[in-house]
């Protein structure tokens, strides 16, 4: 009888070890270990500091937490030994264009000056991660990391000059960073007027860096002003 007793608690036992839970629901799907219904509260995962991350000895793969220095969730997609964190949330982007005002502005100038390109706020995705100030034509991010800046730049003449050749490049703080953009070169002859500057880095930013994008002219002088409105914009994403 004792033997009996044992099988038949044994065999609870198997069954239970292989049942699906359910919380808020008593049929939890087969594919699930876990299965939680709720339609007024949510799940709440364990929050870490990105220090308190980095302590974790041995973290596992797929260990998840959500990371509140940078506001995202995080899972180690590395091993053990060497963890990688990498985030799950999508990348908070801001874009800014030129306004009609902005056309006025010489980006053939003779002093480099900050291309007017940060009047007209496309969308922002996180307004605590960039400000933009409009009468200085830049943009601050307040949180470091690792940032992706594309720049574009349509530009025309209605001058008689020939051979203008504007150049931009991006700064941070003032100070020139990457690459040069010198392709706006405009011939000004049988009615080629029209040019376009491009540029696409990435940086290591810190919190407060400020960033802008410097023009100047590197030819001849004459007047060379942004196409129309909207049409010369930067984007900025955090990756």
């Amino acid at each position: 009888m004792k033997n009996i007793v044992c099988s038949i608690l044994m065999l609870l036992c198997m069954q239970y070890g292989y049942t699906q839970v359910g919380i808020g629901t008593t049929t939890p799907d087969n594919s699930s270990i876990l299965d939680i219904e709720s339609n007024s509260q949510g799940v709440l995962l364990p929050r870490l500091t990105t220090a308190q991350r980095n302590a974790i000895v041995n973290p596992a793969n797929g260990l998840l937490f959500y990371n509140t220095d940078l506001a995202e969730f995080q899972f180690n997609n590395g091993n053990t030994a060497t963890p990688d964190w990498i985030k799950t949330s999508r990348n908070p982007c801001v874009k800014y264009s030129n306004n009609a005002g902005d056309t006025a502005q010489n980006i053939n100038s003779n002093a480099a000056g900050n291309a007017p390109i940060v009047s007209t706020l496309e969308w922002n995705d996180n307004t605590a991660l960039y400000n933009a100030n409009v009468a200085l034509n830049t943009i601050t991010v307040n949180t470091t990391g690792r940032y992706r800046v594309s720049v574009n730049m349509s530009l025309i003449t209605a001058t008689t000059t020939a051979r203008l050749s504007p150049e931009i490049w991006i700064e941070i703080n003032g100070i020139q960073r990457g690459t040069y953009a010198s392709t706006g070169y405009i011939r000004n002859n049988n009615g080629h007027r029209e040019s376009s500057l491009h540029i696409t880095e990435v940086f290591e930013l810190n919190a407060n860096d400020v960033i802008s994008v410097a023009h100047v002219r590197t030819a001849s002088a004459g007047t060379v002003t942004l196409r129309s409105a909207g049409s010369s914009n930067i984007y900025i994403e955090k990756i």
